[in-house]
This record gives C-alpha cells, sequence and structure tokens, in this order.
C-alpha cells in the first residue's frame, strides 16, 4: 500500500479503529486511534523504518486498503479495538495476542458480579472458567485500562473489592462516594445490579447505542411507577455516555495516557444593591490556574431582590451552552440552601456534576466548605480560589453597571 492509496481512503479526523487488509480482504492489523486520519497517516512518514521497525514496514507493504469504524470517544475505541483483536486474531496483531504481561478486565460469577483488572498471566493461576462470568482483554497498557475502568464506573457504578452484606452493614468508600452501587450494605437488589452489569458488557463489546436505548426505556418506567430518585440516575447515565470525557493521545497503537488531566472548577455568584444593577458571573479555575478566557458574565433582570432566582437563572443559561467544556465541579456561595437549589438544577437538566457550597462569616470570609468531601480534601485551595474569583469578578461587573447606569 502506497501513500495514494491511503488518501483515497477517506479516514475521518475523529477517533476509532481501523483495520489494514489484504487485496483478499483480509485483516492483517487492527490499531486504535484519537485521530484516524492522523494516526493511519503515520504509517506513510519517509522514517518508517527507523520509528516504528521492519515489521510495520511489512504489514503496510502487505496492505492494500485501510477500513475503519469510528467510534463516539477514545475510550470507546480502547475497547472496541481489544474486543476486535480477540475476534479476528490478525497475524500483525501477535504481540497482543500472546504477551502474557498485559491485563484483562474479568467480571465475576456471582449475585453481586466484581469487575476486576488482572494480569493474563495470572488468569489461569487463580481463576477458573466457573468463577468467571466474562472476560474481556488483553489490553497493553495497565495505565490506560485503569483509567478506562474509572471512567466507565463513573457512568455505572460497580463492585470490586468490597464484602456484600446486609442493611445493617457499612458502605464501602466507593459507595460513599457514588463508585459502588451500595451492594456492600443492601443498598442495591442483584435483579438491578446485573442489568448495570449487562450495560458494562454491552459498553465493553461496543453496544453503547443498544445501551442507550435499553436505558431510555427503563427511565421511562421508572417514572411511570413515579421512582423519581431512580429515573434520575439512569437520566444521568444517559447523559454521560454522550458526554465521555477522554483526552487521551495513542501513540504506537498503546494509550500511554489515558487521564482526563485537567480538572475544571467553575464558580458562580450574584452582585445587586436591593435588586439593581444585577449581575451574575462564573469563573473558572483549571488546573490550580485561573482561565480567565473562559470568564463569563450575566445580565440578570432588574428590581428582583432573590439570589435564589438569580442563581437559578445563570446555572440554567450557563449549562445551555453545551459547546463550552463541561466542569468537574460546580462552586456556590452560600450555605445548605444554596447548596440544595444548584443540586436541583444540575439534577433537572441531567448533569451529573458535583456541586460545592462555600459559606461565608460576617466577613465574607471563608468559614466552611459543604458538598462532596473527596473533592473538598483534593481541591480545597482551588474551590476557596474559584470563589473567591467569581465574587471579586461579580463585584467588579456590578460597579461597572451602576457607573455606567448612573452617568447615563
Amino acid at each position: 500500500m502506497k501513500r495514494q492509496d491511503f488518501e483515497k481512503c477517506g479516514l475521518p479526523e475523529t477517533p476509532g479503529v481501523y483495520f489494514f487488509r489484504d487485496n483478499e480482504g483480509s485483516i492483517l492489523y487492527i490499531g486504535k486511534a484519537t485521530s484516524l486520519k492522523d494516526r493511519v497517516k503515520s504509517y506513510f512518514s519517509l522514517d518508517l523504518v527507523e520509528t516504528r521497525g521492519l515489521k510495520v514496514v511489512n504489514m503496510v507493504l502487505a496492505s492494500t486498503t485501510v477500513t475503519f469504524e469510528e467510534t463516539g470517544s477514545v475510550l470507546e475505541a480502547l475497547l472496541r479495538e481489544s474486543v476486535l483483536i480477540k475476534k479476528h486474531q490478525p497475524i500483525f496483531n501477535t504481540k497482543e495476542k500472546d504477551d502474557k504481561s498485559f491485563y484483562s478486565v474479568i467480571i465475576t460469577k456471582e449475585d453481586f458480579p466484581c469487575i476486576l483488572m488482572i494480569r493474563s498471566r495470572d488468569f489461569e493461576k487463580k481463576w477458573s472458567k466457573g468463577m468467571v462470568r466474562n472476560i474481556y482483554g488483553p489490553f497493553s497498557s495497565s495505565t490506560s485500562l485503569k483509567d478506562a475502568l474509572k471512567i466507565i464506573r463513573k457512568i455505572f457504578p460497580f463492585r470490586d473489592t468490597c464484602v456484600v452484606g446486609d442493611i445493617s452493614a457499612k458502605p464501602c468508600f466507593n459507595a460513599q462516594i457514588g463508585l459502588c452501587p451500595g451492594s456492600c450494605f443492601g443498598q442495591i437488589s442483584s435483579v438491578r445490579y446485573k442489568k448495570t452489569i449487562k450495560n458494562i458488557e454491552s459498553f465493553f463489546e461496543g453496544q453503547k447505542e443498544s445501551i442507550k436505548k435499553s436505558l431510555q426505556k427503563e427511565m421511562e418506567s421508572a417514572a411511570k411507577r413515579q421512582e423519581f430518585e431512580q429515573a434520575g440516575k439512569i437520566r444521568n447515565s444517559l447523559f454521560a455516555l454522550d458526554h465521555i470525557k477522554d483526552t487521551s493521545l495513542i501513540k504506537d497503537d498503546i494509550v500511554t495516557e489515558y487521564k482526563d488531566k485537567s480538572f475544571r472548577i467553575e464558580a458562580f455568584d450574584i452582585a445587586h444593591i436591593s435588586g439593581t444593577s444585577r449581575v451574575g458571573v462564573m469563573t473558572v479555575i483549571e488546573n490550580g490556574e485561573k482561565d480567565k478566557n473562559s470568564y463569563r458574565k450575566f445580565l440578570l433582570e432588574e428590581k428582583v431582590n432573590d439570589d435564589y432566582q438569580g442563581l437559578e437563572e445563570i446555572l440554567k443559561r450557563r449549562f445551555a451552552h453545551t459547546e463550552w467544556k463541561f466542569p468537574d465541579v460546580v462552586v456556590v456561595d452560600g450555605g445548605e440552601a444554596h447548596l440544595a437549589l444548584a443540586e436541583r438544577v444540575l439534577s433537572l437538566l441531567a448533569i451529573p456534576v458535583a456541586v460545592i457550597a462555600v459559606v461565608k462569616d460576617k466577613s465574607h470570609n471563608p468559614k466552611d466548605i459543604l458538598g462532596s468531601k473527596v473533592h473538598v480534601y483534593n481541591h480545597k485551595k482551588d474551590i476557596l480560589l474559584a470563589n473567591n474569583e467569581a465574587h471579586r469578578f461579580a463585584i467588579t461587573f456590578h460597579k461597572e453597571k451602576r457607573n455606567k447606569a448612573f452617568f447615563a
């Protein structure tokens, strides 16, 4: 295959899986890509022998075309590649087939199955087929697999090593932060949990659209039964499936880093004097730094002396902008009532983002932080910085508007 042949393949600049094929259509090699076009193009560089080795050169020369499957995210490309290599056993993917140091994911055969990551060479030593419901892999990068499981677990909370207990048992740490469904303390039935496991299996097998259809039916059914909390959880899973966050780069067919290293905090605040010159703002702290280009101003209705109404309005207006990068945490100024309001608004909008409230004393200094203890522990400094920036930015904007009104 030559470069001019590649240019006829019409590969898009989207994540996916690609297939080098010979003149009979047989698959010689399967790989994954952040950008299908850029990834496959790299096989036709002048220094291919030096950078990739003779084996890869022989594979390219033996092929006559490249076909592809697009995926909705790099995460899906990673999982899809593993399934397809296992299915087709391409001759140039021998490393993926034979290397026992690689990792696989197993789903145990129990009433409340565990999802575990295990080295391929250890599987036969520690597990029998009767103990395992399903196995996926191998995956060449343990780092990428760990981070893939973290992303999946945020969408579909699953059990890993916690012991299944009863109603009197204490929830494990992962249950406390929403990553385990609570099988360890009787929070979920075996029937409902196995639906989650089935969704995870389908996701590993590249069946995201069928998962979404199934979840949509479940949500509608739960709503008809007036099980609104369950319907809300399903709605959040649907939203998360359409907003998978991964910013990985794939190099040499190994996802060397699969972590979304950016951590974005958005803080919101309102400023006015008895409902006049009323404004709202959003400030952004990303990776500990102020992202002033992402700060936003909101003009609010005059003569409405209601901070709760103002907070609800700016949150709805902000999340109407789906083209803006989504945050990991939302920070509001206030106490329990402000926290509850923000959580209610995000729940209604199906935005699965944690909310933090910064409580102030009479001098407007922080005296408490409410919300996710995990986020407060890991990002306290940035949360306070975002909140302080929002207060400063809101006051500045309010003064600008007030001055313009005065001199108008």
